[in-house]
């Protein structure tokens, strides 16, 4: 059950590459990833967890332009492998990091491809603008829901307290 959000969030990572980043970054920020997971320190930091934000608007911004480029192109894809294995990795349980990075980057890929397909189709009948922002709203909250879901998973903290 704990790589179901290391699946979920590279599958966002397909439709958005750098939300599923500036979800874990700014999880891990506010240190509301699953206790034992396998995020690096530095993706706490607040300048890191700043940027991973700021980059992730300029995506959300950049997809309405007519000139931005399709997602399964190389450098996209590259960027959703990578953010796609980064998130899935930081949400599982350190000991599962590795496999976790690679259902996060399939997902990411398998989904790519599948939005676009869906994207150019929709495209054609609502437009570039209209689409990408359902698409925006799809992918930001669910790259919310799953961060918010795999931190309410961690254990409970076990009392130290003896009873009496």
């Amino acid at each position: 059950m704990a790589l179901i959000h290391s699946v979920l969030m590279g599958a966002v990572a397909g439709m958005r590459a750098m939300t599923p980043f500036a979800a874990v970054a700014n999880a891990a920020r506010t240190r509301s990833l699953p206790r034992g997971n396998g995020a690096p320190p530095l993706l706490g930091s607040r300048i890191v967890a700043s940027l991973a934000g700021t980059l992730a608007a300029g995506e959300l911004a950049g997809d309405k332009m007519k000139t931005a480029p399709d997602r399964i192109v190389p450098a996209g894809m590259l960027a959703r492998i990578a953010t796609g294995a980064l998130a899935g990795a930081a949400l599982a349980p350190a000991r599962q990091r590795p496999v976790a990075a690679l259902l996060g980057a399939g997902a990411a890929v398998g989904m790519a491809y599948l939005t676009f397909r869906l994207r150019v189709r929709a495209m054609a009948r609502y437009g570039q603008t209209t689409t990408g922002v359902v698409e925006d709203a799809i992918a930001v909250t669910s790259a919310a829901l799953i961060a918010h879901s795999a931190a309410q998973t961690t254990p409970a903290r076990r009392s130290t307290r003896r009873r009496r």
